[in-house]
């Protein structure tokens, strides 16, 4: 038997020049706008499983009782998490995506793919389904990417195009902010 892929969904809040995260990895302030986090934290709750990496997590109430596969280089096979067991292990350089999945034990459903900015870039590659991309007007120059290549010159909308999603959605989340979000999905 074959194994079942997810449907997969990226969620990601970014900065005028495209930043998930500070230099250092913290969220920052300038981009915390409540109605992406509303949006968020409902797309994640209506998600089967959760992926991210080993230094993101998506927050809010209900954490701790998701489903998810974490991304890391530190392990050989797909394993459960042993400080976890609603999580597993997953390292994408010596297994598939739908190993991890199959060992979540979700026989259909929808993977929430929350960050960092190396997770995002890998299932760009595996394909999304579709990107929920969240355009705040706060600046944080300096920081982590959304995905890998976005800078000054290299908009998130670019790396979108190259992996051949295309925008079919925009709507105004919070006109006081001008907060947008745009929803990409495969051509």
């Amino acid at each position: 038997m074959a194994l079942k892929r997810p449907r997969i969904e990226g969620y990601a809040v970014i900065s005028r020049e495209g930043m998930i995260a500070r230099n250092d990895g913290s969220f920052p302030d300038e981009i915390k706008i409540e109605a992406d986090h509303k949006f968020y934290q409902d797309s994640v709750d209506r998600a089967s499983a959760v992926a991210n990496g080993r230094h993101s997590a998506e927050g809010g109430p209900k954490e701790k009782t998701r489903r998810r596969i974490i991304l890391t280089r530190r392990v050989q096979r797909v394993m459960v998490d042993p400080n976890n067991a609603l999580a597993v292990l997953w390292n994408p350089g010596t297994a598939p995506l739908e190993e991890a999945w199959q060992r979540l034990g979700i026989e259909d459903g929808t993977l929430a793919v929350v960050g960092g900015t190396d997770v995002f870039g890998l299932f760009l590659n595996i394909g999304y389904d579709a990107f929920f991309l969240t355009r705040a007007e706060a600046s944080v120059p300096r920081g982590r990417p959304v995905f890998p290549g976005v800078g000054k010159d290299v908009p998130p909308s670019e790396i979108f195009t190259k992996h051949g999603m295309v925008l079919r959605d925009t709507r105004t989340l919070d006109a006081a902010t001008n907060t947008v979000l745009e929803e990409w999905g495969p051509k």
